[in-house]
C-alpha cells in the first residue's frame, strides 16, 4: 500500500511538472536574419571597388543575451520574459547574423567575419553595439546602435579610415508578437542601411557623415 501510494505521488509531481514546463509545441521561432523587411524602394548604396567585412560579435546588455524575446510593459518599469516566442538563436547571435548577411547583401562585400582575408581587397572592421533596447507591444520598438568602422588594409593613401556612430530608430508596433519582430527586424534593416553606406563611403575615400 506504501508502495503504490508513492507510486501515485511520483506520478502526480511528475504531472503537475509537465504542466508547469512550456509546451514545445506551443512555441514559435523567429529570425532576424530577413532581407525582405529592407524596403524595395531603396537602392543600395554603389560600393566603389569589391571590398571584405569583419563584423566583430555584437554587443548587448547582458539581459538580452538568451532565445526568449524580451519586451517591455507600457509603464517601461517592468520586463517580460516571453518562454513561447523565441529567436532561433540568443539575440546577441540573431544580430551579428543580421548584420553579417545583411552589410555583405548591401555592399555585395565578401564576409571574412569568421576568420581569413582577401587579397587585394580593402577589409572593413565594423564593431557595433547595441546600446539601449526596448521592445512594448502596442507602441514602439527603440533600439540605439553605436558603430566603428576601421579600414584594415595597409593602403596608407586613404585618408578616411575610421569612423564612429550611433543612431536611435523607433518603429511602432501592434500589439501582437508578430508585430513586436517586425519592428525589431526593421529597426536592423535600418541600421544595416545607415552603416552601409559609411563603409561605402570610406571605400570611396569620402568624409562620411554620421546620419542620426
Amino acid at each position: 500500500m506504501r508502495f503504490t501510494l508513492k507510486k501515485l505521488c511520483l506520478l502526480m509531481l511528475a504531472t503537475m511538472l509537465s504542466a508547469c514546463a512550456p509546451s514545445k509545441m506551443n512555441m514559435r521561432f523567429y529570425s532576424l536574419a530577413h532581407h525582405d523587411v529592407i524596403s524595395n524602394e531603396t537602392e543600395k548604396p554603389p560600393t566603389a571597388a569589391p571590398i571584405a567585412i569583419e563584423v566583430l560579435p555584437i554587443n548587448v546588455p547582458e539581459r538580452l543575451k538568451r532565445p526568449q524575446l524580451v519586451i517591455s510593459d507600457t509603464n517601461a518599469s517592468q520586463l517580460r520574459i516571453l518562454e513561447q516566442a523565441r529567436w532561433s538563436s540568443p539575440f546577441n547571435d540573431e544580430l551579428q547574423d543580421a548584420f553579417v548577411s545583411g552589410m555583405a547583401n548591401q555592399l555585395n562585400a565578401v564576409d571574412v567575419s569568421h576568420g581569413g582575408r582577401v587579397a587585394n581587397q580593402p577589409t572593413y572592421r565594423i564593431a557595433i553595439v547595441l546600446q539601449q533596447f526596448s521592445a512594448t507591444p502596442n507602441a514602439q520598438v527603440t533600439a540605439n546602435f553605436g558603430w566603428t568602422i576601421t579600414r584594415l588594409d595597409a593602403d596608407r593613401s586613404s585618408r578616411h579610415r575610421s569612423l564612429s556612430c550611433q543612431a536611435t530608430i523607433r518603429k511602432t508596433v501592434g500589439n501582437d508578437t508578430d508585430a513586436v519582430v517586425k519592428g525589431v527586424q526593421e529597426t536592423v534593416a535600418d541600421a544595416i542601411q545607415l552603416i552601409a553606406a559609411n563603409v561605402n563611403s570610406l571605400n570611396s575615400d569620402e568624409a562620411a557623415q554620421c546620419s542620426r
